[in-house]
């Protein structure tokens, strides 16, 4: 079992580079966050090098995150946008050996058939993943509930399957969060086992709340021991809101680090 620790949600009682040392003397050997493209990307590989750790997975950019935009790859108005996205995402995941991208849906666009959105999102997947493959990186999909992310183009694990299955690129897999299915459609041991070989990154938190596992209704230690017995060798993000402080919020993950 390889969990990784999501340092834009973690040891937030640290500035961002300093969360690096954090993970590592926790014993994380892989890290994840939300995006790189704020900081030297010179800098970020130094403090991976110097703590030994590996960068796992981070999102293509979001578009204008903080005017609520989450992604734009069903938007058909943001097409060269887009395309121009993954060309700078690719730029950090090369540079910094990182060989796993998540490509967020977005927000639906108002006004826009879903027909279109499809046909968008769809097209934006197979330019991503073709340009991803070039240099080994696998592009993710992740399916992301509508409670917290109202309007969220893609919600549910067999849409999401379906688009990867329908558009049979290689390096195009899915991004199996936990606490998101939990709250979308359940069901989690038998959706993880039908699908194993379809899944490329899975993360974790409980609900409610978000926070680590053991706070909430999900069995960690049974869906955790799962995924060890299929024989996956992908890493598991720890993307939690730790209730107190994120050291406290090790205790019950610890056994599998």
């Amino acid at each position: 079992m390889k969990l990784n620790a999501n340092i834009s949600m973690l040891f937030q009682e640290f500035v961002f580079f300093e969360r690096f040392k954090a993970a590592a003397k926790h014993g994380f050997k892989g890290v994840e966050f939300l995006f790189p493209y704020d900081f030297d990307k010179n800098k970020i590989q130094e403090h991976l090098e110097t703590h030994a750790l590996q960068l796992v997975l981070f999102n293509m950019p979001p578009g204008d995150w903080k005017n609520g935009e989450r992604g734009m790859a069903c938007n058909p108005k943001k097409v060269a946008e887009f395309q121009d996205s993954v060309g700078l995402a690719i730029e950090y995941a090369t540079f910094l050996n990182c060989s796993k991208l998540h490509c967020m849906a977005g927000i639906k666009p108002t006004q826009i058939d879903t027909i279109t959105l499809n046909e968008t999102y769809k097209n934006n997947l197979r330019f991503a993943a073709r340009e991803a493959k070039k240099k080994n990186i696998t592009v993710l999909i992740e399916a992301i509930n509508f409670y917290d992310m109202p309007n969220f183009f893609l919600n549910s694990s067999t849409t999401a399957l379906n688009i990867i299955r329908d558009l049979n690129e290689p390096n195009l897999m899915f991004q199996y969060d936990i606490y998101h299915m939990q709250i979308m459609e359940g069901n989690l041991a038998n959706t993880i086992k039908n699908n194993i070989e379809s899944i490329g990154h899975f993360q974790l938190a409980d609900n409610p709340g978000r926070h680590e596992p053991g706070t909430g209704e999900i069995n960690y230690t049974y869906i955790l021991e799962l995924i060890r017995s299929l024989e996956y060798d992908g890493w598991v993000g720890c993307e939690y809101i730790p209730k107190n402080t994120t050291e406290s919020s090790l205790a019950g993950i610890r056994p599998f680090l």
